[in-house]
């Protein structure tokens, strides 16, 4: 793909959840469009080595290792870049952190899974956007979720916070495009990332389609200035599917899908 220009989306740029996986993807293309980074994640060890391997791209890193869904975590990462210019946010920090049904769930844990989706993606759109607005210039890339799509077990709140994560991105491209700044909303399906395989997600399932990091990251940033919304071209159809206005319908048979790529044992009660 074509390098992304430092010259809208730079000199610098932060990436949350930029560790490994998705993150890790789009911090090397970036850097191979000599762009600078500050790179975010909660673990300093994975953090450290995408950082090396972006400064052997010849552009600067930094690194912050802080939790997200921390409430003084968004001013962190805006004190990390005061004193530079940043043209590009790219939010894709945003897993699901208690994967529990909501009434068997810790309410607080609930709540973090809120800020680090919510309360902090919002916080830190507001610190590096506005900038952006009087530049006119700039790009903010936020990465969403099928999850968003429909209710499921277990996702109860985040398939909530995913949903509000597409709306507020498709009002934040209406106000911002008359002032040259892109907004969208990157949405993943199942992509084999480490994340995805600690929690011992099924790759292998017959006709589950299947995303590769480098594949979201050079998507993701080729669609960037044709937003709102851009669903990764290999989970088209199953958002499609998940828009069907017969809800119980949609929502049942995800549930079943869901199932199997987790390895439930049983169907569920219909």
């Amino acid at each position: 793909m074509p390098p992304v220009d430092p010259g809208r989306y730079g000199p610098w740029a932060v990436i949350t959840g930029g560790s490994e996986g998705v993150g890790r993807s789009f911090a090397r293309r970036l850097a191979e469009s000599g762009i600078h980074l500050l790179l975010v994640a909660r673990r300093a060890g994975p953090l450290e080595d995408t950082a090396a391997e972006c400064r052997a791209l010849g552009v600067t890193v930094r690194t912050l290792a802080v939790d997200l869904s921390h409430p003084d975590a968004a001013a962190a990462v805006l004190d990390a870049v005061a004193d530079v210019e940043v043209g590009l946010l790219v939010h894709n920090a945003g897993a699901n952190t208690h994967s529990a049904e909501f009434l068997d769930g810790d309410p607080a844990a609930f709540q973090r899974v809120v800020e680090l989706n919510i309360t902090t993606p919002l916080a830190l759109v507001a610190g590096l956007g506005a900038p952006m607005r009087d530049r006119r210039r700039g790009g903010l890339l936020l990465v969403g979720s099928l999850a968003g799509y429909l209710g499921s077990r277990r996702h109860t709140v985040y398939g909530g916070v995913k949903a509000f994560g597409r709306i507020f991105a498709e009002g934040l491209w209406l106000e911002l495009r008359e002032h040259g700044v892109d907004v969208l909303e990157l949405v993943l399906g199942v992509t084999r990332t480490p994340a995805m395989q600690r929690v011992g997600l099924d790759f292998d399932i017959p006709g589950m389609p299947v995303s590769e990091p480098d594949e979201v990251a050079a998507e993701g940033l080729a669609a960037l200035g044709r937003g709102p919304v851009h669903v990764i071209g290999a989970h088209e159809k199953l958002a499609a599917r998940r828009s069907d206005p017969d809800r119980a319908a949609a929502v049942l048979g995800a549930d079943r899908m869901m199932r199997r790529l987790i390895g439930a044992a049983e169907d569920p009660p219909r």
